[in-house]
């Protein structure tokens, strides 16, 4: 049973990154699957509750993220003293691991291809896009290069970020997407030198 709720998770999911969520009706992803509606409606009561457990299954799966490289998994607020421990070079690796997560893990890939489709026709959807790939985010470098004692830690977070956030644009349209890995990878490192050496960010 576990496994056809997860594919049901998956071929929803799917769906909805290509064809946008509105779009996407209960008997679509039954058909993706080859069960009926009513087989389907034994492990998920309607599209909401699909939805619900596909962003239950990110928290998850960003939790196991920052559990990877032992950073803090909730806010500054929650863990201040797990933020004081995080290095640059445990940020860098956790970095260049993300961007490899949101493009290359296909359920984490879906789901930012979904956000940044419907976060213009759904104000949850913004939410949540801000939440995965924009505000959150550049709050979550702002906390750390605060705990780790950077000046203008504001302007340096969005610097660094504003770098992976680019990176996926030309990742998903680029005919060699590993190149554009590998550069960002250069650049993330580039940016690290920078902070560790206090220079002013750009």
């Amino acid at each position: 049973m576990r496994d056809t709720k997860e594919a049901i998770l998956t071929a929803a999911l799917r769906l909805f990154a290509r064809d946008g969520y509105e779009a996407v009706s209960v008997s679509q992803i039954a058909g993706e699957l080859g069960m009926t509606k009513s087989a389907l409606y034994r492990h998920y009561q309607n599209k909401r509750d699909i939805f619900e457990q596909i962003l239950a299954r990110m928290e998850r799966m960003d939790a196991e993220q920052a559990g990877n490289f032992d950073l803090p998994e909730g806010s500054f607020e929650e863990m201040g003293e797990q933020y004081s421990t995080v290095t640059m070079e445990r940020f860098v690796a956790y970095s260049k691991a993300q961007f490899r997560y949101w493009t290359e893990n296909p359920f984490a890939s879906d789901l930012r291809k979904m956000l940044t489709l419907e976060q213009f026709r759904s104000g949850e959807m913004q939410r949540l896009y801000q939440q995965y790939l924009a505000a959150g985010p550049v709050q979550y470098v702002t906390d750390l290069f605060r705990a780790m004692g950077l000046p203008e830690p504001e302007q340096r977070a969005a610097a660094f970020f504003a770098a992976m956030f680019l990176f996926y644009s030309m990742y998903d349209g680029a005919e060699n997407p590993a190149a554009v890995t590998e550069r960002l990878d250069s650049l993330l490192e580039h940016l690290a030198v920078q902070n560790q050496n206090k220079e002013e960010p750009i």
